[in-house]
């Protein structure tokens, strides 16, 4: 199979068990050309730092199975809540984002992926962005040439960032714009009240995000169908076609130009799929080039 098929980068969040080295041979068994990974235990607040032999291990299989940086997203730890109303969690989970981004820095990447924060019913909501906004200042100030890449969330219990208007909110108070993007996932997206299950529900979306936000801030995309519907603001995951967004979605994204070029992330629940799953994206945007 060749991997660079079009211009679509699409892949799964595979395992880096072993180390960080394995990720990308785990990638290219399913066929993939873009991949996400942790780089560190995601429950864990600190790890060892990464090995000199790991991180040149690292790169050489990037290297050599072609994975470039921009192509390849790592998730901070779960643990981290970036506008934590509490001073002492606050600072913890700064440092442990610092520390992310350094990890990513050491192995040549460019993105960090995070969700945004939650403000557990202490503070405003604004409070709460200016917080998360100041959060990724400081990593900026702390350290060089990541990109730190806010995921919208499903709006469970106190997350912030469900709404556009929330990652706009905290876009507007980064200092560095070039240094910090957007990751939508489909899924949050959708149990957020955002509908995505027709092309026109797609267009109206994206033009909705875009207006608010801005598609040039897109730097990544999590690929996943939803097991609850439209606004339930719950998340849980389904593999492509079998929850309630349908194979609509995919094939718009597959086929739209905007979303060339970036890393599209599959965290769909059946990883046996993931081969497959792939397989579809890039066939639809295929036939999209041939039409």
């Amino acid at each position: 199979m060749k991997k660079n098929v079009g211009n679509k980068y699409i892949g799964a969040h595979v395992s880096a068990a072993g180390g960080v080295d394995q990720a990308p041979m785990r990638a290219r068994d399913i066929g993939a050309n873009a991949f996400a990974l942790f780089t560190k235990n995601q429950r864990q607040w600190v790890a060892k730092p990464l090995e000199a032999k790991t991180i040149s291990a690292f790169k050489a299989n990037c290297k050599m199975l072609g994975f470039s940086a921009e192509h390849i997203l790592p998730h901070d730890s779960y643990l981290i809540n970036l506008g934590a109303p509490e001073q002492e969690k606050l600072e913890k989970s700064r440092a442990a984002f610092i520390d992310e981004m350094e990890r990513c820095n050491q192995l040549g990447l460019t993105l960090l992926n995070f969700h945004p924060g939650s403000h557990l019913k202490k503070i405003s909501e604004q409070e709460c962005l200016a917080k998360i906004a100041e959060s990724i200042n400081l990593a900026h100030q702390a350290v060089p040439n990541v990109i730190a890449v806010i995921e919208n969330t499903a709006g469970q219990g106190t997350n912030l960032g469900w709404r556009f208007e929330h990652i706009a909110e905290i876009i507007e108070q980064v200092e560095d714009k070039s240094r910090v993007g957007v990751c939508i996932d489909t899924c949050h997206t959708f149990v957020a009240g955002y509908d995505l299950r027709t092309f026109e529900a797609c267009e109206a979306t994206f033009a909705e995000f875009d207006r608010v936000v801005g598609m040039e801030y897109l730097k990544a995309m999590h690929i996943n169908d939803s097991k609850i519907e439209l606004g339930g603001k719950v998340d849980r995951h389904h593999a492509l076609g079998k929850g309630e967004i349908g194979w609509s979605c995919f094939e718009y994204i597959a086929q739209d130009a905007r979303f060339d070029g970036i890393p599209l992330i599959l965290e769909t629940i059946e990883p046996e799929l993931w081969p497959q799953e792939i397989e579809f994206i890039r066939s639809a945007h295929l036939q999209s080039l041939d039409n």
